[in-house]
């Protein structure tokens, strides 16, 4: 089995009494994006700055290309490209210029060659002359992806590597990320849903300092889904015989009718029923215009995952009182036959 590039055991970050992230346990493979996704304040960037050797845990471990992030902390940081959400840039510097400081703080051979190369990677060549601070947004956070990748690090961690960028950019840095993806490891901080599911190979979903799921996208879909779900739309006014000939197809467990008038079949887990469907349509006397399996989004996973949690640590208040109730008890005894 290959090394990971990224591995984190029972990370714990505590500020006081608050718990900022609480026994975190993850990897990442070479070439593998691994999507970090959770709302704001979930615990994502201070697990970034333990990885980046920024803090220190509370207690827990942490290792990049097999380096402990505490003990070896100068060694792992050679193997790591940090793009934080505010990338520090020095306005009064032009691009090539500060590609060159960068490099050259990272010891890196031949910058000068290197810089030029990063720049085209990002599409910056016919802006290095340019100083920073007259950059949009958009162009600084590939500068920041430029100094990221310029040492050529097996790791990248990007934290809301899209924040604040308009439509365009956010495409352009997204297509980077995904070809830089095929030569690094590359940890991707979100809060945007939509952006790991197009980005990553796995997610990794935080909430409240904890992981509480953590799989594929489309194993996620099909995890929580129980079984595909198509829609299906048919010519004309069908009627409810339509809805109750699909309710009553083998392997189907529930059909109903949509506000957009189309029908909307869910299956029963590993059934294949789009066949059946089409033909049931045909046969009822309705021209079918659209059959498509539709999934969840990872937003709806995310916002199903976080009410389970709820509706689970509800669940459990009752029995921890009750336990803690059942401790009092002998106490409360003793006191009262001392009485």
């Amino acid at each position: 089995m290959t090394q990971a590039m990224i591995a984190v055991q029972d990370l714990t970050k505590t500020y006081g009494a608050r718990v900022a992230i609480d026994r975190l346990t993850f990897s990442a493979q070479k070439g593998e994006i691994l999507g970090f996704l959770g709302p704001n304040g979930a615990g994502k960037t201070t697990t970034m700055r333990i990885l980046t050797g920024y803090m220190p845990p509370t207690t827990g471990s942490a290792q990049i290309a097999g380096y402990d992030v505490v003990e070896n902390s100068l060694e792992a940081r050679k193997h790591i490209g940090y793009l934080p959400e505010t990338v520090p840039l020095y306005n009064d510097m032009s691009v090539l210029d500060y590609l060159v400081y960068m490099g050259k703080l990272r010891r890196v051979p031949q910058v000068e060659d290197r810089a030029w190369e990063v720049l085209e990677r990002v599409g910056m060549e016919h802006r290095a002359d340019s100083f920073i601070g007259s950059l949009s947004k958009g162009m600084r956070q590939r500068v920041g992806l430029a100094q990221a990748i310029l040492h050529q690090p097996d790791v990248l961690i990007l934290d809301e590597p899209t924040i604040g960028l308009d439509p365009t950019q956010v495409v352009e840095v997204r297509r980077l990320i995904q070809e830089v993806g095929k030569e690094h490891t590359v940890l991707l901080s979100t809060h945007i849903l939509a952006e790991a599911q197009q980005l990553c190979d796995r997610v990794l979903i935080i909430n409240q300092g904890r992981i509480i799921a953590e799989d594929t996208p489309e194993n996620l879909q099909l995890r929580l889904q129980g079984g595909a779900r198509v829609l299906v739309d048919v010519a004309g006014e069908a009627g409810d015989d339509l809805l109750e000939r699909l309710r009553a197809l083998p392997g189907v467990r529930l059909a109903n009718r949509l506000a957009d008038g189309r029908f909307e079949v869910v299956a029963e887990e590993g059934q294949e029923v789009r066949p059946a469907i089409a033909r049931t349509v045909l046969e009822s006397g309705y021209g079918l215009l659209e059959l498509h399996r539709a999934a969840m989004s990872l937003e709806e996973i995310f916002l199903q995952l976080v009410q389970e949690e709820a509706e689970e640590a509800a669940l459990a208040e009752p029995e921890e009182a009750k336990a803690e109730e059942t401790a009092l008890e002998p106490e409360e005894a003793h006191t009262d036959e001392e009485a």
